[in-house]
C-alpha cells in the first residue's frame, strides 16, 4: 500500500461490490428476459434465454479465472487490482450503450446482436470481479478483515437490491429502458470511481511465473459439463415431444433430465479436475452435487420470475412485470441477510448437515407457497422463505464443505467447487427454458421445487467429520 489503511478505506476497498450486484440484478431478471421476449415473441422466450444462460455463464466462470490469474501479476503503476476495475467498468459503459441502442431491433437479428453484447458486457463484469475480489486479502490485515468484510456483505446486497427494486424495476415497469441503463451504468461509474481511490501500489519485483494448468484444466471441465448439459437438454426436448399434455409426465422428464444433468456432469467434471483423487473423496462429490441441486432451483426463480409473474398475473404483461419482480427479488435479498448469520451459529452448533437439509425444506415450503396460494401477498412471502432458505444454506453449505475437503489441498477443491454456482443456472435455464416455453412457467417453477427435494437425497452421500458439531454449553 501507499499509505495505512483509513476509515473510509472499508467504503473505497468495497464500492464496487455494488455495482456487481446492481449490474447483475438489473440484467438477469430484468433487462434479459424483456428484451429476448421482444425479440423473439412469446413462443420461445425460454428457449432463448436459456441459450443466453448457459453461454454467458461458462464464459463468465473462464474469464474470471483467466482475470484472477492475470491481475495477480500486474505489474501496472496503479497497482495489481485497479486497473482491471477501471477497464471492466469501461467495458459496461460500452456494452450498456449497445443495449439501448439495440432494443429497437426485432427479430432474432436482434437478438443475436444482443447475445454477443451480453457476452461482452459478462467478460468486462468477471474482470472486474476477479479483481475486486483480491482486494481484501491483498491490503486488509488479518484482525480487521471481519469489519471490512461485513461492509463487503452490505454493500454486495441489500443496498443494490433496494436500489434495483424502488429505482430500476419502476423505470423498467414504466418503459423507460434508457434511463434504466444510464442509472444503472451511474451507478458503475460512481463506484469505479470510488475504487479508484483504494491504496493500491505497483507490485515491486518480477511477478512469479503464470501457471496455465489450473486455467486449462478449468477450460476442460468447463467443455465437459457444457456438453453434458447440451446432450441432456436435446434429449428433453426429444421425450417431451409435441402433442404431450400429461403435466406429471411431463414435469417428471424435466426433473429428470435435470438431475441427470447434475449427476453426470459432476462426476465427469470433477474426473476431469480431480483425476483419480476423485474416486476417493465420495463426500465431497455429493456435496457439490447437492449445492448444484439447491442453486439450479434457487438462481433460476430470479431468472424466469418475470415471466411467471406475467403468466400468473395477465394484468403485468409486459414491462409491467419488472416492478413486482424486483421487490420479490428485494425479498429474498433481505431474508438473506437476516438468516446468514444466525445460520453459521446455529449450524457449529446442531450440525451443518442438517443446516443444508433444512435450508431445502424451507425452500419447498416457499416454492408450495408460491405456485399454490396465487396472490402477491403470498409471492412475496414465499420469495422471503426462499431467500431465508438461501441464506441458510449459505453459511451451512460452504461451512460444511471447508470440513470435508483436504486441509492441505483446501483451495483446490473448493475452486473446483465453483462449478455448481455458474453450472446451476445454465442446466436451470437451458433445460428449463424450452419446457417453459411449451408448458408454463408454472410447471417449470414446480421442478425447481423438485430440484430442492433431489438437494435433501444428495446428503445421503455426504458424510459430516466426527466431532465437528461443537458441544453445547452445560
Amino acid at each position: 500500500m501507499n499509505r495505512p489503511l483509513r476509515w473510509y478505506d472499508t467504503m473505497t476497498i468495497n464500492a464496487y461490490w455494488f455495482a456487481l450486484t446492481a449490474r447483475s440484478q438489473v440484467l438477469t431478471p430484468l433487462i434479459v428476459p424483456l428484451l429476448v421476449q421482444r425479440f423473439v415473441g412469446e413462443a420461445l422466450k425460454g428457449t432463448y434465454v436459456g441459450r443466453i444462460r448457459l453461454w454467458t455463464l461458462m464464459v463468465a466462470l473462464l474469464m474470471q479465472a483467466l482475470m484472477g490469474l492475470l491481475s495477480d501479476r500486474s505489474t501496472s503503476r496503479w497497482g495489481r487490482r485497479r486497473p482491471f476495475i477501471l477497464g471492466g467498468a469501461l467495458g459496461e459503459v460500452i456494452a450498456f450503450v449497445l443495449i439501448g441502442a439495440i432494443a429497437g431491433l426485432e427479430g432474432l437479428t436482434g437478438y443475436w446482436v444482443f447475445f454477443g453484447v451480453v457476452i461482452l458486457s459478462m467478460i468486462a463484469s468477471n474482470a472486474a470481479h476477479a479483481a475486486t475480489q483480491g482486494l481484501i486479502p491483498d491490503l486488509v490485515p488479518l484482525d480487521q478483515r471481519g469489519r471490512y468484510s461485513g461492509f463487503k456483505a452490505l454493500l454486495e446486497l441489500p443496498l443494490p437490491l433496494v436500489f434495483t427494486s424502488f429505482v430500476i424495476g419502476n423505470m423498467v415497469a414504466a418503459g423507460n429502458l434508457w434511463g434504466a441503463l444510464i442509472a444503472t451504468l451511474g451507478a458503475i461509474l460512481v463506484c469505479a470511481a470510488v475504487t479508484m481511490a483504494v491504496p493500491e501500489c505497483r507490485l515491486e519485483g518480477p511477478s512469479a511465473p503464470l501457471d496455465w494448468q489450473p486455467l486449462i484444466r478449468l477450460a476442460l471441465m468447463t467443455a465437459v459439463f457444457t456438453l453434458v448439459i447440451l446432450g441432456t437438454g436435446a434429449l428433453a426436448r426429444l421425450l417431451i415431444r409435441p402433442g404431450l399434455t400429461d403435466a406429471g409426465l411431463i414435469a417428471a422428464i424435466g426433473a429428470l433430465a435435470m438431475a441427470f444433468a447434475v449427476l453426470i456432469g459432476v462426476w465427469a467434471s470433477l474426473r476431469v479436475g480431480l483425476g483419480a483423487d476423485a474416486q476417493s473423496h465420495h463426500s465431497f462429490t455429493w456435496w457439490v452435487v447437492n449445492r448444484l441441486f439447491f442453486l439450479v432451483a434457487a438462481t433460476n426463480f430470479a431468472g424466469f420470475m418475470l415471466y411467471f409473474l406475467q403468466e400468473r398475473y395477465p394484468e403485468l404483461a409486459g414491462e409491467r412485470a419488472a416492478g413486482p419482480a424486483a421487490r420479490v427479488m428485494m425479498a429474498v435479498g433481505i431474508a438473506i441477510i437476516v438468516t446468514a448469520l444466525p445460520s453459521g451459529w446455529l449450524s457449529d452448533r446442531l450440525g451443518k448437515r442438517l443446516l443444508v437439509a433444512l435450508s431445502s425444506v424451507v425452500a419447498m415450503v416457499g416454492t408450495a407457497v408460491i405456485l399454490l396460494i396465487p396472490s402477491m401477498v403470498t409471492l412475496y412471502i414465499g420469495g422471503a422463505l426462499i431467500g431465508a432458505a438461501m441464506g441458510i444454506f449459505y453459511s451451512a453449505s460452504w461451512a460444511l464443505g471447508t470440513e470435508i475437503v483436504p486441509q492441505n489441498q483446501a483451495g483446490r477443491f473448493l475452486g473446483l467447487s465453483n462449478l455448481a454456482g455458474a453450472g446451476a443456472g445454465a442446466v436451470g435455464a437451458y433445460i428449463g427454458g424450452p419446457i417453459a416455453d411449451a408448458h408454463g412457467y408454472v410447471l417449470l417453477f414446480a421442478i425447481y421445487g423438485v430440484m430442492f427435494l433431489l438437494a435433501i437425497l444428495a446428503l445421503v452421500g455426504v458424510r459430516e467429520p466426527h466431532g465437528s458439531v461443537a458441544a453445547s454449553p452445560a
